[in-house]
């Protein structure tokens, strides 16, 4: 979506939900990307796969070690690195071979000026604006992005299908959605922009669209709110994901961002074959399992998880 890098999705998760505008998974104000460190592992060094600080980054990291060494192409994992300005770093310094991204805040943080908002604009730009000696591979159709969720009883009181329909009922409800929200492209602004909703009340929340958002929600408190589209508590309170036809929210897809030097065609080809696997409703059911209340370890996920694709025996 639009917002900084995802940080606060870890507690978000840990309790239960998964998510925080966008606003989560992307740096918008990033710093220019230094280039690469030459002292990469050498080159019969297993593959190092990274994640960053949310349960769904290790689940990705640990399908992509899982697909790697079934492939016979040894790898490891290196979970919870950080932030992405941190697991970018590592990757250019050669701490890291590749990691679980998500494209439309990767190109924000490459470039603090792209427009880019479609699934195929963002994946036609974000290669030419990678620093030197990263890559990204085949975008999955998998999406963790930012979306407007309202209850079946709003729905019904205000004819909601839409984004366009919010906005022309905007100023009779409260929308909640993280702090940042207020000034991002994504948030506020990008709803008035492009829907003119300017909401009643806007109340922020810190828990990524987690538990606290949606109990607010459910107890209309507020009206509709920010909530990633892989979070389980959507489907869980049978909440409504309002479509966003004018792409206020860019295009989150999971791509795996690679060192050249150290991922070849091989390797490649074997991610890639995750990402042609990898869903939406996939993630939503893998964020359950490993955040929700069975607690699965993410290893264990993504190891049946990949069975049941046949990307493993």
């Amino acid at each position: 979506m639009g917002f900084p890098f995802k940080p606060s999705r870890l507690a978000a998760l840990a309790a239960g939900a998964a998510l925080t505008l966008g606003l989560g998974a992307c740096s918008s104000g990033a710093e220019p990307l230094a280039k690469p460190s030459p002292g990469s592992p050498g080159t019969g060094a297993p593959l190092v796969v990274g994640s960053a600080n949310f349960p769904e980054s290790q689940i990705l990291a640990d399908i992509y070690s899982g697909a790697l060494n079934a492939a016979g192409i040894s790898a490891s994992t290196k979970p919870n690195i950080g932030s992405r300005e941190v697991y970018v770093r590592a990757l250019q310094d050669g701490s890291i071979d590749l990691v679980p991204d998500y494209s439309g805040n990767l190109l924000r943080y490459v470039d603090k000026n792209a427009t880019a908002v479609s699934a195929e604009d963002v994946m036609k730009d974000l290669p030419g604006k990678l620093p030197q000696g990263l890559k990204v591979l085949n975008a999955s159709t998998a999406e963790d992005k930012d979306s407007i969720v309202v209850t079946e009883a709003t729905a019904a009181k205000y004819g909601l299908k839409t984004l366009a329909d919010l906005g022309k009922v905007c100023d009779k409800i409260t929308l909640g959605m993280p702090p940042e929200a207020q000034g991002r492209p994504q948030g506020l602004p990008g709803l008035k922009a492009k829907y003119g909703c300017v909401p009643g009340q806007f109340l922020p929340f810190s828990d990524g669209g987690g538990p606290v958002t949606v109990k607010a929600l459910l107890d209309d408190k507020i009206q509709a709110a920010d909530v990633f589209t892989t979070s389980p508590l959507i489907a869980q309170n049978h909440l409504l994901t309002l479509e966003d036809p004018a792409n206020n929210f860019a295009a989150q897809q999971v791509v795996p961002l690679v060192r050249t030097d150290r991922v070849d065609s091989k390797a490649a080809e074997v991610l890639n074959k995750v990402s042609a696997s990898l869903t939406t409703g996939d993630l939503v059911k893998l964020n359950d399992q490993v955040s929700g209340s069975s607690k699965q370890n993410p290893e264990d996920a993504a190891a049946a998880w990949l069975k049941d694709k046949g990307l493993t025996q």
